[in-house]
């Protein structure tokens, strides 16, 4: 018994911080990535946010000195149901379409980190009685219908929509596409049952491309069309030096 009683006064005189360290481990938090000095120089600029689903790939665009100029690409961590748009609550599909994120969408103590909700639905998924909620671009590497980026990544992109929306942007605009839509894309996708979709889609992925500015989309009779008034929005800015105007 006295051996017993001697190992049971040295346990008693073990500080308290002992147990509580052993019992409660420290978990760090993520913190707001470093960006390097050019990226720093960018913060405050309009931003445009570009995803490619079948490339997994998050593009970062910033307008400086005229166009839009790609800053950075994110590999998507994770997203929900393949090709195609959402189509309803529950579906566990990740959108499609063009979309807005406004300084009421951003969440800076998200359970997923951080995270912006892209505006799901829309009017033209509103016009097709498409139903869904708290459609997110996010921290933590989940996805059951958002778009799910690891911490450190969504910190940055969360970083350049906040400082550019603060600085004057009044909505950032975010494009989802399924692929990269160049022709001989769309061929092989042909057949698809969102084929006639796509088409809609390709008309705000080619000004981009012609013109390094985000799309002026609008829904007429259930379709998403390029604005008249997007290609004069591009020309008066492009006089006027409004960083804003598209």
């Amino acid at each position: 018994m006295g051996k017993y009683a001697f190992m049971l006064s040295l346990l008693l005189l073990l500080p308290v911080s002992f147990y509580s360290n052993a019992e409660t481990p420290t978990v760090e938090q993520p913190t707001a990535p470093q960006l390097s000095t050019e990226k720093q120089k960018l913060l405050g600029l309009p931003v445009y946010i570009r995803i490619l689903k079948e490339d997994k790939t998050l593009e970062l665009f910033v307008k400086n000195q005229g166009g839009y100029k790609l800053v950075q690409s994110y590999p998507v961590c994770n997203y929900s149901g393949g090709l195609g748009p959402k189509h309803s609550q529950g579906d566990f599909k990740s959108p499609e379409g063009f979309y807005q994120v406004t300084m009421k969408s951003l969440n800076p103590n998200s359970k997923f980190y951080r995270s912006f909700n892209i505006g799901y639905p829309n009017q033209y998924d509103q016009a097709h009685g498409y139903t869904g909620k708290h459609l997110m671009v996010h921290g933590n590497c989940v996805s059951e219908g958002c778009y799910a980026m690891t911490d450190a990544q969504i910190a940055e992109i969360y970083q350049f929509i906040e400082y550019a929306l603060v600085n004057g942007q009044p909505e950032v605009d975010i494009n989802i596409f399924p692929f990269r839509m160049t022709d001989a894309n769309m061929q092989r996708y042909s057949h698809s049952v969102h084929y006639e979709f796509w088409q809609q889609l390709k008309t705000g992925y080619d000004f981009f491309e012609k013109n390094r500015l985000p799309p002026t989309m609008v829904v007429n009779n259930g379709r998403y069309d390029l604005a008249p008034q997007g290609l004069l929005a591009h020309n008066q800015s492009q006089a006027s030096g409004n960083p804003f105007a598209h």
